[in-house]
């Protein structure tokens, strides 16, 4: 969990939001949610706040601002372009990469992986130049 992460939960619990709610909004089990509110002094009933965790709302996943969604859109999972990129760069394990295509290269016959291009030919820029012009420095 990261010192960001931690800094939402205190601001959403605080909030009045409950363990599901801010462990959907964080992308976190609910659980672990539990054991960090607990340690940090943040369990039980806040005092005060109104919790409605099932009112239907969505929340950005990377700083839990309500998001308003749209009718016949896609549902919204950020408030932002800066919380989407931020949220994905944090979790790289998150992504689903099924094309990932395995080569070797005509040049220099050395095995390379290339995602999402399936006629990639060459590992690299140089190796390219190389088989088309016939290496570097020829004029």
């Amino acid at each position: 969990m990261t010192n960001t992460q931690k800094e939402q939960i205190k601001k959403l619990r605080l909030a009045g939001y409950g363990y599901k709610k801010i462990a959907q909004a964080l992308s976190l089990s609910v659980d672990t949610i539990k054991s960090y509110c607990r340690k940090n002094n943040l369990a039980g009933v806040m005092a005060g706040i109104p919790s409605s965790s099932a009112d239907g709302k969505t929340y950005c996943k990377q700083c839990g601002k309500e998001l308003l969604q749209k009718p016949n859109q896609k549902t919204l999972l950020f408030c932002n372009s800066k919380c989407r990129q931020t949220w994905w760069n944090a979790h790289p394990e998150m992504v689903n990469k099924k094309a990932i295509y395995s080569y070797h290269c005509p040049q220099c016959y050395k095995p390379f992986t290339a995602y999402g291009n399936s006629h990639r030919k060459y590992c690299s820029h140089s190796c390219y130049i190389a088989a088309r012009f016939g290496g570097e420095g020829n004029e």
